[in-house]
This record gives structure tokens, C-alpha cells and sequence, in this order.
């Protein structure tokens, strides 16, 4: 009898708390069909400048590769790699014994002409000398001169001077080396003025021009510089069909030389679809918006395109004049009850 007793009581017990559970489960779903507040935009069309990016090089305007106009053995080499030197610096000597002797023995014949001309001339005055010795030693002059003119100018090949300002980027020799002439000793770049060579492809250069302004990014920190189109190749390359354009930086822009860039050019406008970046969600590979569709939500899978600034482009999944919602992304659902809000 007990045993049926305490049977008869719990009865009641599990009763009452199945109701006060229902109760409270109610309550919950009441507060969660509360409509959700959230702000949407509406989807329409809108025309984009396309820019096409495409890979550049840093050059340097100004750059020479210097090499012997004689052969020597290099005597002095007063510079160093990643040097800073300046237009006319000496920057390599070689040694010339022999073009020193010829510059002496000329500048003697010289001498030695100059005086039987002086003195043949005022024997001319005094009669005692004939116009044709005189015209003859005349021609012997200018010979002589140009001989002296020839032995100073080879004795000039010995020095190698900066023709610009700029560093030092190569160095291929050291003192006691022989120079001869053809192969590079030194190589100078001015980085103060630099230029993007890049290959633009055939499709692409209907829209640029010389003196075209185009902007040039760097690849390091994303930094965007305006430069200006000067050359552009007349024909183009048959294997890559591009053609090679040089667009000049201003100066001190802040890049090297051989660095990688990207030059962006304004091709094609086209009409798209765009919406804000914030309201696509992504599960894997799918990626999700919400809608607005007669105060509840509908979860839509789209596929997107270029992105421009803080918009991104879709290509499929939504039509113009659809209401995407932008705000409480992460607390929507399928199928929720929505509030509009300005």
C-alpha cells in the first residue's frame, strides 16, 4: 500500500512541472517572433570603370654602363659599391706610359714646328725665304697640331668620369685588373628619376596615350603613385603581343629600381549589381545574403565578382530593385520577421 501511495503522489508533481515548462517554452517563442529591426539598401544597377592591372618594373632614367676606351691596367678605383658620386667624379684611371710619351713627343714637334714657321715667316719679310717654305710649314703645323689634339685625347680615355649624379650599382673590377675596351667596369643609376616599363597587351592599349596620366602601385606597401606616359613602343611584340610603355614618376618617389609594380589602367565602363561587402556571409564556399521579402527574411546564395572600394559585385543570385538587409547580419535567419528601420 505505501508503494502505490508514493506513486499517487508524484503524479501530480510531474504534472505540474510539464505545465510550468510549457509555459515557459511559450513565452520564449513569443519573444523570439518579436520582429527583428534591421536597415537594408535596394539592388540597382550601376556603371563601374573597369581598371585592368598590369605587371611593371621600376627603371632608372638615367643609367650607364661604363667601360675602357683603351687598354691599362686600372691604377685607381676611388669608388665602392652603393656609392653616392656626383656628375664629373673620378671614378676609375688606368695607366698610360705610352699615351703620355705620345703626348710628349707631340706637344715637342709642336714646339719645334711653331718656331721654323715663326722664323721662316720673318725671313719671308725680309725676303730672304720663299712663300712655299712658309705655305709647307704652315701644313706641317696643322699636322703636328692635329697629332697632339689625337695623343691628348687618348690620354683622356685613361680617366673615367660620373657622367650624372647617382650610386654606384656595379662593380666589376679592382685596382691592378686590366681594362680593355668592351667589357663593363662600373654601372651608375640616377635614382631621383625613375620610370615603369611594362608590357601593355594589345586588347588594352586603345586606352592609353602618350601624356596620359596613369597610376602606378606599388606591390611592398600598396602605395599609389600618378605618373605620366611618354613612350609607347610603335609595334608590339610578336610572341607576347604587348607592347612595351614607359611612364616616367615623379621625382623622389619613394621606389627602386627592379621593383615590381602594378600599373592600373581605366579600360571598358560596364553596369553591374553591387552591394555593400558587410552583408555577404560565406559558409565554405557558399556565399549568402538576406532579403527582404514581405517583412521576413530569405536567405539567397549569389555569386560575386570584382570588389570596388567597400562594395563587391554580383554576378548572380539577386535582380534589380531586390531590398538586401546590411545591419544584424549574424542574428538573421530564413524565414524571421523583420522591421524595416530607416
Amino acid at each position: 500500500m505505501k508503494n502505490h501511495s508514493l506513486i499517487f503522489l508524484f503524479g501530480p508533481l510531474l504534472l505540474l512541472t510539464g505545465c510550468h515548462q510549457n509555459k515557459s517554452q511559450d513565452h520564449s517563442d513569443a519573444s523570439s517572433a518579436l520582429p527583428l529591426s534591421v536597415k537594408t539598401i535596394e539592388t540597382e544597377f550601376q556603371t563601374i570603370q573597369l581598371r585592368e592591372q598590369i605587371p611593371g618594373t621600376v627603371r632608372p632614367i638615367e643609367q650607364a654602363t661604363l667601360s675602357s676606351k683603351i687598354v691599362g691596367t686600372i691604377e685607381q678605383l676611388p669608388v665602392t659599391l652603393g656609392q653616392k658620386v656626383q656628375k664629373g667624379d673620378l671614378l676609375l684611371k688606368t695607366s698610360a706610359d705610352e699615351i703620355s710619351a705620345k703626348v710628349l713627343q707631340a706637344q715637342v714637334q709642336l714646339e719645334q714646328v711653331a718656331r721654323d714657321l715663326q722664323r721662316e715667316q720673318s725671313l719671308l719679310e725680309q725676303e730672304a725665304s720663299t712663300t712655299e717654305t712658309v705655305k709647307a710649314l704652315e701644313k706641317r703645323l696643322r699636322i703636328v697640331q692635329a697629332a697632339a689634339e689625337e695623343a691628348e685625347v687618348m690620354l683622356s680615355y685613361t680617366k673615367i668620369h660620373a657622367p650624372f649624379e647617382g650610386v654606384i650599382t656595379q662593380k666589376k673590377v679592382h685596382v691592378g685588373d686590366l681594362a680593355a675596351p668592351g667589357p663593363p667596369l662600373l654601372e651608375i643609376e640616377n635614382f631621383t628619376r625613375l620610370r615603369v616599363e611594362s608590357d601593355i597587351p594589345e586588347s588594352l592599349i586603345d586606352f592609353i596615350k602618350i601624356g596620359e596620366s596613369m597610376e602606378v602601385q606599388s606591390s611592398a606597401d600598396s602605395q599609389s603613385i600618378t605618373g605620366s606616359i611618354v613612350e609607347i613602343a610603335p609595334s608590339l611584340d610578336p610572341v607576347s603581343r604587348t607592347f612595351l610603355t614607359k611612364i616616367a614618376l615623379p621625382e623622389n618617389a619613394g621606389m627602386r629600381s627592379g621593383q615590381f609594380v602594378r600599373v592600373l589602367i581605366k579600360s571598358k565602363q560596364i553596369k553591374t549589381l553591387l552591394i555593400p561587402q558587410q552583408s555577404i556571409t560565406r559558409l565554405g564556399q557558399i556565399e549568402r545574403v538576406f532579403v527582404a521579402l514581405n517583412d521576413k527574411v530569405s536567405l539567397r546564395i549569389v555569386k560575386t565578382g570584382a570588389t570596388f572600394g567597400d562594395k563587391i559585385e554580383v554576378l548572380s543570385g539577386l535582380n534589380p530593385g531586390e531590398k538586401v538587409i546590411i545591419s544584424e547580419i549574424a542574428n538573421l535567419r530564413d524565414g524571421q520577421s523583420i522591421e524595416i528601420t530607416p
